[in-house]
């Protein structure tokens, strides 16, 4: 079944859902690098940061702790928040998907998901459909997915993690006919959607690498900048499973897409960081001044 950290990170709309997205995306971006623990403190200042208030901040964090995607925890008598295991793991297979930007080819072939699911189970059948629709499947027929053969790998581990795989019958292979593939995909796909999403992206962004190679950006601004962009941007690879170019509309704007979001990351992604590491030590050496320790010192 799918987690409730993969639901987390998935496309979810309305506030709530965006102000856990870039809650994921700071844990993501810095309590991997510091032991996969932050503290409330760090994390409420970051957050300010993009913009965001304490109070929807301590909120969304305690919705995320019930749901599973963090777990409490004290660490040198401060309040924080680690990720769970289950999130640990789906933020590493974002990597991939995110930063690596794999692009298939025709001669990768293509992976056809067959499964049938008693009506008994039907939150079962929900599942897989919302599985393979995250790992970007088309629907080539009702109960038949289709993906480029570049997914098989990811595909079997996330079945297999879900507890999904009894249901599923994979294929892998070539299209033999009948008809034209690239008029076949704009069936299985929703790429008028996904034009649209990178077009956006596009026109939110280009501005924003305009002013950061103009110069005179701070560290501060440039987080205020990185985490909504990258928090946006992480859901367009799970909507674009990385086709070939050749079955793609000619000048496919997901390329220009990937480019900026490569040319952003190089630019404000270390500035980013190194303010985040600002926040979360600064905050750490308050609490050691704080400390009775210190104070009988």
């Amino acid at each position: 079944m799918t987690t409730e950290s993969e639901a987390a990170l998935g496309n979810g709309r309305g506030r709530d859902a965006r102000l856990a997205q870039v809650i994921i995306t700071i844990f993501g971006l810095c309590a991997r690098a510091e032991g996969n623990w932050l503290s409330t403190a760090s994390v409420i200042e970051l957050m300010g940061d993009v913009g965001l208030d304490a109070q929807a901040v301590r909120s969304s964090i305690s919705r995320l702790k019930r749901r599973g995607v963090l777990v409490s925890e004290r660490n040198a008598g401060a309040a924080g928040y680690s990720l769970s295991e289950s999130t640990l793991e789906v933020l590493a297979e974002g990597d991939v998907r995110i930063f690596q930007r794999a692009r298939a080819s025709e001669e990768d072939g293509w992976i056809l998901v067959v499964f049938s699911v008693p009506e008994s189970e039907r939150e079962q059948r929900h599942a897989l459909r919302s599985s393979l629709t995250r790992l970007g499947f088309g629907t080539a027929a009702p109960g038949v997915w289709i993906g480029p053969g570049t997914l098989a790998r990811e595909t079997r581990q996330t079945l297999e993690r879900r507890g999904l795989s009894g249901y599923v019958d994979m294929f892998a292979g070539t299209h033999l006919g009948f008809g034209d593939m690239r008029s076949k995909v704009r069936e299985w796909w929703d790429l008028a959607e996904l034009t649209q999403l990178y077009a956006d992206f596009l026109q939110r962004y280009r501005p924003v690498l305009y002013q950061v190679t103009s110069g005179g950006m701070t560290t501060q601004e440039a987080f205020a900048l990185y985490v909504p962009m990258l928090t946006e941007w992480r859901r367009l690879p799970y909507r674009d499973p990385g086709l070939p170019l050749s079955v793609l509309p000619p000048a496919w704007n997901g390329e220009a897409a990937g480019t900026l979001f490569g040319e952003l990351d190089d630019a404000l992604g270390p500035l980013a960081r190194k303010h985040a590491l600002s926040v979360i030590h600064g905050q750490r050496v308050k609490r050691e001044k704080a400390s009775p320790a210190s104070q009988r010192a």
